[in-house]
Protein backbone atom coordinates (compact mmCIF):
# COMPACT_ATOMS: atom_id res chain seq x y z
CA UNK A 1 0.00 0.00 0.00
CA UNK A 2 1.49 3.52 -0.97
CA UNK A 3 2.84 4.98 2.55
CA UNK A 4 0.63 8.53 1.49
CA UNK A 5 -2.41 5.98 1.77
CA UNK A 6 -1.61 4.34 4.64
CA UNK A 7 -1.07 7.89 6.50
CA UNK A 8 -4.15 9.35 5.62
CA UNK A 9 -6.12 6.12 6.84
CA UNK A 10 -4.74 6.39 10.18
CA UNK A 11 -5.27 10.22 10.13
CA UNK A 12 -8.76 9.81 9.38
CA UNK A 13 -9.05 6.78 12.19
CA UNK A 14 -7.64 9.09 14.40
CA UNK A 15 -10.06 11.98 13.90
CA UNK A 16 -12.38 9.36 14.28
CA UNK A 17 -11.63 8.47 17.54
CA UNK A 18 -11.59 11.38 18.75
CA UNK A 19 -14.75 12.52 17.58
CA UNK A 20 -16.25 9.72 19.28
CA UNK A 21 -14.48 10.66 22.32
CA UNK A 22 -15.57 14.33 22.34
CA UNK A 23 -19.44 12.80 21.55
CA UNK A 24 -18.67 10.79 25.05
CA UNK A 25 -18.38 14.21 26.88
CA UNK A 26 -21.27 16.00 25.34
CA UNK A 27 -24.49 16.32 28.11
CA UNK A 28 -22.55 14.33 30.66
CA UNK A 29 -21.60 16.72 33.64
CA UNK A 30 -22.83 19.97 35.13
CA UNK A 31 -20.77 22.43 37.37
CA UNK A 32 -18.58 25.53 37.38
CA UNK A 33 -15.04 25.25 36.52
CA UNK A 34 -12.88 28.12 36.98
CA UNK A 35 -9.44 28.23 35.22
CA UNK A 36 -6.41 29.75 36.89
CA UNK A 37 -4.23 30.64 34.37
CA UNK A 38 -0.66 32.50 34.87
CA UNK A 39 -0.01 35.08 32.46
CA UNK A 40 3.00 37.23 34.09
CA UNK A 41 6.41 37.99 33.21
CA UNK A 42 8.00 34.15 33.87
CA UNK A 43 5.38 32.99 31.38
CA UNK A 44 6.96 33.48 27.64
CA UNK A 45 4.30 33.96 24.83
CA UNK A 46 4.88 30.75 23.48
CA UNK A 47 3.87 29.34 26.76
CA UNK A 48 0.58 31.12 27.47
CA UNK A 49 -0.69 30.12 24.12
CA UNK A 50 0.26 26.41 24.09
CA UNK A 51 -1.85 26.78 27.61
CA UNK A 52 -4.52 28.14 25.79
CA UNK A 53 -4.55 25.76 23.19
CA UNK A 54 -4.25 23.13 25.34
CA UNK A 55 -7.67 24.46 27.38
CA UNK A 56 -9.47 24.55 23.69
CA UNK A 57 -8.41 20.94 23.28
CA UNK A 58 -9.65 20.34 26.55
CA UNK A 59 -12.99 21.97 26.73
CA UNK A 60 -13.89 21.33 23.13
CA UNK A 61 -16.48 17.99 23.98
CA UNK A 62 -18.40 19.83 26.84
CA UNK A 63 -21.89 21.48 26.42
CA UNK A 64 -21.83 24.61 28.03
CA UNK A 65 -24.36 26.98 29.52
CA UNK A 66 -27.05 26.28 32.27
CA UNK A 67 -27.93 23.19 33.39
CA UNK A 68 -24.25 22.08 31.46
CA UNK A 69 -21.11 23.12 32.68
CA UNK A 70 -20.23 26.92 32.47
CA UNK A 71 -17.04 28.07 32.27
CA UNK A 72 -14.93 30.80 33.37
CA UNK A 73 -11.18 32.04 32.99
CA UNK A 74 -9.13 34.04 35.57
CA UNK A 75 -5.21 35.29 34.72
CA UNK A 76 -2.88 35.65 37.08
CA UNK A 77 -0.81 38.98 36.78
CA UNK A 78 0.36 42.14 38.76
CA UNK A 79 -3.15 42.80 38.56
CA UNK A 80 -5.27 39.75 37.79
CA UNK A 81 -8.08 39.46 35.50
CA UNK A 82 -11.51 38.02 34.84
CA UNK A 83 -11.52 37.28 30.89
CA UNK A 84 -14.78 35.82 31.02
CA UNK A 85 -17.48 34.59 33.82
CA UNK A 86 -19.54 31.44 33.98
CA UNK A 87 -22.40 33.05 32.47
CA UNK A 88 -20.61 34.46 29.16
CA UNK A 89 -20.34 31.39 27.24
CA UNK A 90 -23.25 28.88 26.13
CA UNK A 91 -21.85 28.09 22.47
CA UNK A 92 -18.39 26.30 22.17
CA UNK A 93 -17.96 28.40 19.14
CA UNK A 94 -17.72 31.65 21.49
CA UNK A 95 -15.54 29.87 24.23
CA UNK A 96 -13.09 28.81 21.15
CA UNK A 97 -12.83 31.91 19.83
CA UNK A 98 -12.53 34.00 23.16
CA UNK A 99 -9.36 31.48 24.36
CA UNK A 100 -7.67 32.60 20.75
CA UNK A 101 -7.93 35.94 21.50
CA UNK A 102 -6.56 36.20 25.01
CA UNK A 103 -3.15 38.11 25.57
CA UNK A 104 -1.07 37.52 28.33
CA UNK A 105 -1.06 39.85 31.39
CA UNK A 106 2.88 39.95 32.23
CA UNK A 107 4.09 41.45 35.31
CA UNK A 108 4.54 39.59 39.02
CA UNK A 109 2.75 36.42 39.72
CA UNK A 110 0.38 37.66 42.14
CA UNK A 111 -1.51 34.72 42.75
CA UNK A 112 -2.79 35.48 46.25
CA UNK A 113 -4.95 38.13 45.10
CA UNK A 114 -6.09 36.04 41.96
CA UNK A 115 -7.37 33.78 44.67
CA UNK A 116 -9.23 36.22 46.31
CA UNK A 117 -10.75 37.16 43.21
CA UNK A 118 -11.68 33.26 42.70
CA UNK A 119 -12.78 33.06 45.74
CA UNK A 120 -15.49 36.26 45.16
CA UNK A 121 -16.43 34.25 41.74
CA UNK A 122 -17.00 30.87 43.01
CA UNK A 123 -18.95 32.31 45.97
CA UNK A 124 -21.17 34.37 43.93
CA UNK A 125 -22.35 31.23 41.59
CA UNK A 126 -22.63 29.03 44.82
CA UNK A 127 -25.12 31.46 46.31
CA UNK A 128 -27.28 31.69 43.46
CA UNK A 129 -30.36 29.54 43.26
CA UNK A 130 -28.99 28.03 39.88
CA UNK A 131 -25.82 26.92 41.38
CA UNK A 132 -26.59 26.45 44.89
CA UNK A 133 -25.43 22.42 45.30
CA UNK A 134 -23.31 21.89 42.49
CA UNK A 135 -19.95 20.97 41.60
CA UNK A 136 -17.49 23.69 42.01
CA UNK A 137 -13.88 23.35 40.35
CA UNK A 138 -10.61 25.45 40.11
CA UNK A 139 -8.19 23.94 37.67
CA UNK A 140 -4.39 26.47 38.39
CA UNK A 141 -2.89 26.90 34.85
CA UNK A 142 1.12 27.54 36.43
CA UNK A 143 4.77 27.44 35.78
CA UNK A 144 5.52 26.43 38.98
CA UNK A 145 7.74 29.55 39.28
CA UNK A 146 7.40 31.90 42.71
CA UNK A 147 3.36 30.57 43.40
CA UNK A 148 3.43 32.90 46.67
CA UNK A 149 1.78 32.47 50.23
CA UNK A 150 -0.71 29.71 48.21
CA UNK A 151 -1.70 27.04 50.69
CA UNK A 152 -3.63 28.74 52.90
CA UNK A 153 -6.45 30.56 50.35
CA UNK A 154 -6.23 26.92 48.89
CA UNK A 155 -7.52 25.33 51.63
CA UNK A 156 -10.37 27.47 52.41
CA UNK A 157 -11.33 27.05 48.72
CA UNK A 158 -11.28 23.50 49.63
CA UNK A 159 -12.85 23.60 52.58
CA UNK A 160 -16.00 25.23 50.57
CA UNK A 161 -16.44 22.45 48.68
CA UNK A 162 -14.39 23.74 45.84
CA UNK A 163 -12.31 20.76 43.84
CA UNK A 164 -8.72 21.70 43.25
CA UNK A 165 -6.98 20.49 40.14
CA UNK A 166 -3.08 21.66 39.32
CA UNK A 167 -1.45 21.82 35.67
CA UNK A 168 2.69 22.97 36.15
CA UNK A 169 4.46 23.32 33.22
CA UNK A 170 7.79 23.42 35.38
CA UNK A 171 8.83 21.21 38.06
CA UNK A 172 9.42 23.07 40.80
CA UNK A 173 7.90 23.59 43.90
CA UNK A 174 6.29 19.59 44.43
CA UNK A 175 5.41 19.99 47.55
CA UNK A 176 3.40 23.14 47.72
CA UNK A 177 1.68 21.95 44.92
CA UNK A 178 0.75 18.72 46.56
CA UNK A 179 -0.43 20.53 49.27
CA UNK A 180 -2.93 22.33 47.79
CA UNK A 181 -5.16 20.46 45.50
CA UNK A 182 -7.43 17.59 46.12
CA UNK A 183 -7.50 14.31 46.94
CA UNK A 184 -6.88 12.20 44.61
CA UNK A 185 -3.34 13.32 43.90
CA UNK A 186 -2.42 10.99 41.23
CA UNK A 187 -4.87 12.66 38.59
CA UNK A 188 -5.43 15.88 40.10
CA UNK A 189 -1.98 17.09 39.91
CA UNK A 190 0.00 16.95 37.03
CA UNK A 191 3.35 17.87 35.90
CA UNK A 192 4.26 18.46 31.93
CA UNK A 193 6.88 20.15 29.80
CA UNK A 194 4.68 22.36 27.81
CA UNK A 195 4.93 21.07 24.07
CA UNK A 196 3.41 17.89 25.67
CA UNK A 197 0.54 18.98 27.33
CA UNK A 198 -1.89 17.09 24.80
CA UNK A 199 -0.72 13.92 26.82
CA UNK A 200 -2.49 15.08 29.90
CA UNK A 201 -5.81 15.91 28.00
CA UNK A 202 -7.83 12.66 28.39
CA UNK A 203 -6.34 12.17 32.27
CA UNK A 204 -7.68 15.76 33.03
CA UNK A 205 -10.80 15.68 31.10
CA UNK A 206 -12.03 12.47 32.82
CA UNK A 207 -10.78 13.82 36.30
CA UNK A 208 -13.35 17.04 35.14
CA UNK A 209 -15.83 14.47 34.40
CA UNK A 210 -16.09 12.67 37.90
CA UNK A 211 -16.51 15.83 39.67
CA UNK A 212 -18.87 16.68 37.26
CA UNK A 213 -21.36 14.15 35.93
CA UNK A 214 -24.39 14.51 36.11
CA UNK A 215 -27.17 11.87 36.27
CA UNK A 216 -28.86 12.89 33.36
CA UNK A 217 -31.58 10.23 32.88
CA UNK A 218 -33.04 8.17 35.23
CA UNK A 219 -36.05 5.47 35.54
CA UNK A 220 -38.78 5.63 38.42
CA UNK A 221 -42.00 4.70 39.45
CA UNK A 222 -41.31 1.08 38.22
CA UNK A 223 -44.45 -1.40 38.18
CA UNK A 224 -44.26 -4.73 36.79
CA UNK A 225 -45.48 -3.53 33.47
CA UNK A 226 -44.37 0.11 33.09
CA UNK A 227 -41.88 3.00 34.04
CA UNK A 228 -41.25 6.73 34.21
CA UNK A 229 -38.45 7.62 32.16
CA UNK A 230 -37.19 11.08 33.25
CA UNK A 231 -34.29 13.53 32.35
CA UNK A 232 -32.94 16.92 31.85
CA UNK A 233 -34.55 19.11 29.75
CA UNK A 234 -31.49 20.29 27.53
CA UNK A 235 -33.70 21.44 24.47
CA UNK A 236 -35.77 23.91 26.16
CA UNK A 237 -35.33 27.14 24.58
CA UNK A 238 -33.93 24.94 21.25
CA UNK A 239 -35.74 23.38 18.38
CA UNK A 240 -36.32 19.73 18.17
CA UNK A 241 -37.71 16.67 20.06
CA UNK A 242 -36.45 13.85 21.54
CA UNK A 243 -36.18 10.24 20.63
CA UNK A 244 -36.67 7.12 23.12
CA UNK A 245 -36.10 3.67 21.89
CA UNK A 246 -36.83 0.72 24.71
CA UNK A 247 -35.74 -2.72 24.39
CA UNK A 248 -34.89 -6.18 26.16
CA UNK A 249 -31.66 -6.62 26.87
CA UNK A 250 -31.12 -9.60 25.01
CA UNK A 251 -29.28 -12.01 27.63
CA UNK A 252 -27.29 -14.51 24.87
CA UNK A 253 -25.87 -10.82 23.37
CA UNK A 254 -26.88 -10.54 19.31
CA UNK A 255 -26.05 -8.37 16.43
CA UNK A 256 -27.81 -5.17 16.42
CA UNK A 257 -28.94 -3.59 13.39
CA UNK A 258 -32.32 -4.37 11.09
CA UNK A 259 -35.80 -2.98 10.29
CA UNK A 260 -37.32 -2.65 14.07
CA UNK A 261 -33.82 -3.13 15.70
CA UNK A 262 -31.83 -0.96 17.26
CA UNK A 263 -28.01 -1.68 17.86
CA UNK A 264 -28.28 -0.10 21.17
CA UNK A 265 -30.32 -2.89 22.82
CA UNK A 266 -28.25 -5.68 20.95
CA UNK A 267 -30.95 -5.84 17.72
CA UNK A 268 -34.09 -6.89 20.05
CA UNK A 269 -36.89 -5.61 19.43
CA UNK A 270 -37.82 -1.77 20.79
CA UNK A 271 -40.47 0.62 21.58
CA UNK A 272 -39.89 3.98 19.59
CA UNK A 273 -41.59 6.92 21.43
CA UNK A 274 -41.06 10.96 20.21
CA UNK A 275 -41.06 13.95 22.73
CA UNK A 276 -41.70 17.46 22.23
CA UNK A 277 -38.20 19.77 23.05
CA UNK A 278 -40.06 21.39 26.30
CA UNK A 279 -40.69 17.78 27.77
CA UNK A 280 -38.93 15.94 30.58
CA UNK A 281 -40.06 12.62 30.69
CA UNK A 282 -42.57 9.93 29.24
CA UNK A 283 -44.10 7.06 31.01
CA UNK A 284 -43.00 3.46 29.21
CA UNK A 285 -46.10 1.04 28.99
CA UNK A 286 -46.93 -2.40 27.88
CA UNK A 287 -43.08 -3.82 29.09
CA UNK A 288 -43.10 -7.43 30.60
CA UNK A 289 -42.91 -7.92 34.21
CA UNK A 290 -39.31 -8.91 35.68
CA UNK A 291 -37.57 -7.73 32.95
CA UNK A 292 -34.52 -5.88 31.99
CA UNK A 293 -34.82 -2.80 29.36
CA UNK A 294 -32.61 -0.16 28.27
CA UNK A 295 -34.10 2.67 27.62
CA UNK A 296 -31.82 5.22 25.09
CA UNK A 297 -32.76 9.08 24.47
CA UNK A 298 -31.45 10.75 21.72
CA UNK A 299 -32.14 14.62 21.67
CA UNK A 300 -32.14 15.72 17.98
CA UNK A 301 -31.65 19.41 17.09
CA UNK A 302 -29.69 21.48 14.21
CA UNK A 303 -28.94 24.14 16.70
CA UNK A 304 -26.73 21.87 19.48
CA UNK A 305 -25.01 18.46 19.07
CA UNK A 306 -26.21 16.01 21.56
CA UNK A 307 -24.81 12.28 22.69
CA UNK A 308 -27.21 9.50 23.23
CA UNK A 309 -28.25 8.45 26.87
CA UNK A 310 -29.14 5.15 27.81
CA UNK A 311 -30.02 3.57 31.38
CA UNK A 312 -30.87 -0.04 32.49
CA UNK A 313 -33.87 -0.66 34.47
CA UNK A 314 -35.63 -4.38 35.10
CA UNK A 315 -39.46 -4.18 35.82
CA UNK A 316 -41.35 -5.83 39.03
CA UNK A 317 -42.14 -9.18 39.13
CA UNK A 318 -45.92 -9.63 38.47
CA UNK A 319 -48.06 -10.11 41.67
CA UNK A 320 -50.50 -12.26 41.57
CA UNK A 321 -53.10 -12.67 44.38
CA UNK A 322 -52.59 -14.38 47.16
CA UNK A 323 -49.09 -12.78 47.82
CA UNK A 324 -49.98 -13.09 51.78
CA UNK A 325 -52.80 -15.38 54.09
CA UNK A 326 -53.24 -14.38 57.47
CA UNK A 327 -55.54 -14.99 60.04
CA UNK A 328 -57.39 -13.50 63.02
CA UNK A 329 -60.38 -13.15 65.30
CA UNK A 330 -59.59 -16.55 66.47
CA UNK A 331 -62.43 -18.41 68.75
CA UNK A 332 -63.18 -21.59 69.49
CA UNK A 333 -65.39 -22.87 66.61
CA UNK A 334 -64.59 -19.97 64.21
CA UNK A 335 -61.30 -18.10 62.49
CA UNK A 336 -61.46 -15.12 60.00
CA UNK A 337 -58.83 -15.84 57.02
CA UNK A 338 -57.74 -13.02 55.04
CA UNK A 339 -55.40 -12.40 51.90
CA UNK A 340 -53.88 -9.79 49.72
CA UNK A 341 -53.21 -7.82 47.58
CA UNK A 342 -56.97 -7.38 46.44
CA UNK A 343 -56.94 -7.69 42.45
CA UNK A 344 -60.79 -7.76 41.45
CA UNK A 345 -59.74 -6.52 37.77
CA UNK A 346 -57.29 -9.89 37.31
CA UNK A 347 -59.00 -12.48 39.90
CA UNK A 348 -62.29 -14.25 38.67
CA UNK A 349 -62.52 -16.52 42.19
CA UNK A 350 -61.26 -17.43 45.30
CA UNK A 351 -60.89 -21.11 46.80
CA UNK A 352 -60.81 -21.30 49.90
CA UNK A 353 -59.82 -24.63 51.43
CA UNK A 354 -59.32 -26.29 54.73
CA UNK A 355 -59.33 -29.60 56.66
CA UNK A 356 -58.49 -30.46 60.58
CA UNK A 357 -55.09 -31.90 61.00
CA UNK A 358 -53.88 -34.61 60.72
CA UNK A 359 -55.85 -35.95 58.34
CA UNK A 360 -59.46 -34.17 58.65
CA UNK A 361 -62.39 -34.02 56.02
CA UNK A 362 -61.67 -30.90 53.28
CA UNK A 363 -64.04 -28.04 53.66
CA UNK A 364 -63.92 -25.52 50.62
CA UNK A 365 -65.79 -22.05 50.58
CA UNK A 366 -65.48 -20.33 47.34
CA UNK A 367 -65.40 -16.38 47.50
CA UNK A 368 -66.08 -13.29 45.18
CA UNK A 369 -63.53 -11.61 43.75
CA UNK A 370 -63.81 -8.28 45.47
CA UNK A 371 -63.53 -10.22 48.93
CA UNK A 372 -60.58 -10.32 50.43
CA UNK A 373 -61.42 -12.12 54.40
CA UNK A 374 -63.96 -14.75 55.18
CA UNK A 375 -65.30 -16.15 58.25
CA UNK A 376 -64.91 -20.11 58.86
CA UNK A 377 -67.67 -21.06 61.18
CA UNK A 378 -68.68 -24.72 62.46
CA UNK A 379 -64.61 -25.31 63.83
CA UNK A 380 -63.23 -27.93 66.41
CA UNK A 381 -62.09 -26.09 69.52
CA UNK A 382 -58.52 -26.49 70.53
CA UNK A 383 -57.59 -28.04 66.59
CA UNK A 384 -54.88 -27.26 64.08
CA UNK A 385 -56.19 -26.50 60.80
CA UNK A 386 -54.64 -25.97 57.43
CA UNK A 387 -56.19 -23.77 55.06
CA UNK A 388 -55.23 -22.79 51.36
CA UNK A 389 -56.34 -19.66 49.59
CA UNK A 390 -56.06 -20.32 45.98
CA UNK A 391 -57.33 -17.55 43.36
CA UNK A 392 -57.89 -18.25 39.85
CA UNK A 393 -56.98 -15.34 37.02
CA UNK A 394 -58.21 -14.05 34.07
CA UNK A 395 -55.61 -14.72 32.38
CA UNK A 396 -55.57 -18.58 33.34
CA UNK A 397 -53.15 -18.58 35.81
CA UNK A 398 -53.59 -20.28 39.51
CA UNK A 399 -52.01 -19.07 42.49
CA UNK A 400 -52.29 -20.31 45.80
CA UNK A 401 -51.35 -19.81 49.51
CA UNK A 402 -50.90 -22.01 52.54
CA UNK A 403 -50.97 -21.33 56.31
CA UNK A 404 -51.84 -23.10 59.57
CA UNK A 405 -54.44 -21.79 61.98
CA UNK A 406 -56.09 -22.80 65.53
CA UNK A 407 -58.73 -22.41 67.25
CA UNK A 408 -59.01 -21.73 71.12
CA UNK A 409 -59.24 -24.36 73.53
CA UNK A 410 -62.63 -24.83 75.59
CA UNK A 411 -61.86 -22.82 79.20
CA UNK A 412 -64.49 -24.12 81.46
CA UNK A 413 -65.29 -21.45 84.14
CA UNK A 414 -65.44 -23.05 87.32
CA UNK A 415 -68.59 -24.85 88.78
CA UNK A 416 -68.68 -24.02 92.74
CA UNK A 417 -66.77 -22.91 95.45
CA UNK A 418 -67.25 -23.06 99.38
CA UNK A 419 -65.23 -21.91 102.28
CA UNK A 420 -66.10 -23.15 105.85
CA UNK A 421 -64.75 -21.00 108.78
CA UNK A 422 -62.32 -23.55 110.60
CA UNK A 423 -61.40 -21.59 114.06
CA UNK A 424 -60.51 -18.11 113.64
CA UNK A 425 -58.32 -17.45 111.19
CA UNK A 426 -58.54 -21.20 108.88
CA UNK A 427 -60.63 -21.52 106.06
CA UNK A 428 -61.38 -25.16 104.48
CA UNK A 429 -61.76 -23.92 100.35
CA UNK A 430 -63.81 -26.51 98.16
CA UNK A 431 -64.89 -26.31 94.75
CA UNK A 432 -66.01 -27.96 91.38
CA UNK A 433 -64.56 -27.79 87.96
CA UNK A 434 -65.08 -29.82 84.67
CA UNK A 435 -61.80 -31.73 85.02
CA UNK A 436 -60.96 -31.84 80.58
CA UNK A 437 -57.88 -29.77 79.84
CA UNK A 438 -56.96 -28.86 82.96
CA UNK A 439 -53.23 -28.10 83.62
CA UNK A 440 -53.89 -26.66 87.37
CA UNK A 441 -55.72 -24.36 89.89
CA UNK A 442 -54.64 -20.54 90.38
CA UNK A 443 -55.62 -20.00 94.55
CA UNK A 444 -55.05 -15.89 95.21
CA UNK A 445 -56.53 -14.31 98.72
CA UNK A 446 -56.46 -11.09 100.15
CA UNK A 447 -57.05 -9.50 103.45
CA UNK A 448 -59.47 -6.51 102.94
CA UNK A 449 -58.31 -5.47 106.79
CA UNK A 450 -55.09 -6.12 105.84
CA UNK A 451 -51.98 -3.68 106.71
CA UNK A 452 -50.83 -3.57 103.51
CA UNK A 453 -54.27 -2.45 101.17
CA UNK A 454 -53.96 -4.66 97.66
CA UNK A 455 -51.61 -6.97 98.90
CA UNK A 456 -52.36 -10.35 97.49
CA UNK A 457 -51.00 -14.16 98.31
CA UNK A 458 -51.36 -16.89 95.53
CA UNK A 459 -51.09 -20.65 95.39
CA UNK A 460 -51.04 -23.13 92.67
CA UNK A 461 -52.50 -26.64 93.04
CA UNK A 462 -52.70 -29.70 90.51
CA UNK A 463 -55.23 -30.32 88.58
CA UNK A 464 -56.63 -33.03 90.98
CA UNK A 465 -56.95 -31.00 93.71
CA UNK A 466 -60.87 -30.34 94.79
CA UNK A 467 -59.83 -28.24 97.77
CA UNK A 468 -57.66 -27.02 100.57
CA UNK A 469 -57.15 -24.81 104.09
CA UNK A 470 -56.05 -21.64 104.15
CA UNK A 471 -54.45 -20.63 107.15
CA UNK A 472 -53.96 -17.19 109.30
CA UNK A 473 -56.22 -15.39 106.77
CA UNK A 474 -56.82 -12.18 108.26
CA UNK A 475 -60.33 -10.75 108.52
CA UNK A 476 -62.73 -10.77 105.82
CA UNK A 477 -60.45 -12.05 102.79
CA UNK A 478 -61.50 -13.32 99.56
CA UNK A 479 -60.73 -16.15 98.33
CA UNK A 480 -60.73 -16.49 94.65
CA UNK A 481 -60.41 -19.70 92.74
CA UNK A 482 -59.44 -20.06 89.08
CA UNK A 483 -59.21 -23.22 86.33
CA UNK A 484 -55.86 -23.12 84.58
CA UNK A 485 -55.94 -24.78 80.87
CA UNK A 486 -53.05 -24.87 78.02
CA UNK A 487 -53.63 -21.99 76.45
CA UNK A 488 -55.99 -19.82 78.80
CA UNK A 489 -56.98 -19.22 82.38
CA UNK A 490 -60.66 -20.16 83.01
CA UNK A 491 -63.25 -17.97 84.27
CA UNK A 492 -63.46 -18.54 88.71
CA UNK A 493 -65.24 -17.71 91.59
CA UNK A 494 -64.53 -15.64 94.80
CA UNK A 495 -66.22 -15.94 97.90
CA UNK A 496 -65.22 -13.60 101.11
CA UNK A 497 -64.54 -15.74 104.72
CA UNK A 498 -66.69 -14.46 107.57
CA UNK A 499 -65.10 -15.11 110.61
CA UNK A 500 -67.50 -14.73 114.28
CA UNK A 501 -66.98 -12.82 117.04
CA UNK A 502 -67.06 -15.50 119.24
CA UNK A 503 -67.53 -19.64 119.30
CA UNK A 504 -68.17 -20.42 116.18
CA UNK A 505 -71.41 -22.46 115.52
CA UNK A 506 -71.69 -24.71 112.69
CA UNK A 507 -74.47 -22.94 110.95
CA UNK A 508 -72.39 -20.05 111.18
CA UNK A 509 -69.33 -21.62 110.00
CA UNK A 510 -71.55 -22.37 106.48
CA UNK A 511 -73.00 -18.34 106.19
CA UNK A 512 -69.91 -16.91 103.73
CA UNK A 513 -70.39 -14.90 100.88
CA UNK A 514 -69.54 -16.63 97.95
CA UNK A 515 -70.51 -14.55 95.01
CA UNK A 516 -74.48 -13.81 94.38
CA UNK A 517 -75.34 -17.86 94.78
CA UNK A 518 -74.19 -18.14 98.07
CA UNK A 519 -75.45 -14.56 98.85
CA UNK A 520 -79.12 -16.49 98.06
CA UNK A 521 -78.41 -19.48 99.81
CA UNK A 522 -77.82 -17.28 103.40
CA UNK A 523 -81.07 -14.97 102.54
CA UNK A 524 -83.19 -18.36 102.35
CA UNK A 525 -80.98 -19.50 105.44
CA UNK A 526 -82.34 -16.65 107.28
CA UNK A 527 -85.70 -17.13 106.11
CA UNK A 528 -85.66 -20.57 107.21
CA UNK A 529 -84.68 -19.62 110.88
CA UNK A 530 -87.55 -17.02 111.13
CA UNK A 531 -90.40 -19.09 109.92
CA UNK A 532 -89.04 -21.76 112.89
CA UNK A 533 -88.93 -19.26 115.52
CA UNK A 534 -93.01 -18.06 114.59
CA UNK A 535 -94.13 -21.23 114.64
CA UNK A 536 -92.72 -21.96 117.97
CA UNK A 537 -94.23 -18.43 119.63
CA UNK A 538 -97.26 -19.84 117.93
CA UNK A 539 -97.25 -23.23 119.97
CA UNK A 540 -96.56 -21.83 123.08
Amino acid sequence: MDPRVLTWVICLLLRWTAAQKSLEVLNCCEGDVLFLVDSSGSVSSYEHARMLAFLSELLLPFSLGQEQVRVGLLQVGTKPRLEFGFDTFKRQSGLQGALKSIRPLRGDTNTVEALKMAKDVLRKRAGRGGGSGLPRVLVWMTDGVKPGDVVGPMAELREEGVAVLVVSTGHGNYQVLRQVVSPPTDSHLHFVDIDDMSIITDELRDALIEILRAERIQVRDISTDSATLQWRPVLSGLSGYYEIRVGQVPSGGGSGGGPGTSPSIGGSQYQRVTQPAGSNSVRLRDLKPETTYVATLTSKSNEQDFNSLSVTFTTKPEVLSPAVVTVSESGQTSVRVSWGPLQPDTVTSYLIEYSALPGGKLQTVRVDPRQNSTLLRGLQADTTYLVTVSARHASGKEKAMSVKMCTQEVTPALADLQLTTVGSDSVQVDWKASAQGLRGYWLTWEGQQSSVPGRHSSLYLPPDSRSTRLTHLPPSSRVCVSPIYQSARGDGLCCTAQFPSGEPSRLMARINECGLRLSIIVILSYRFLIRQHVSLYLLL
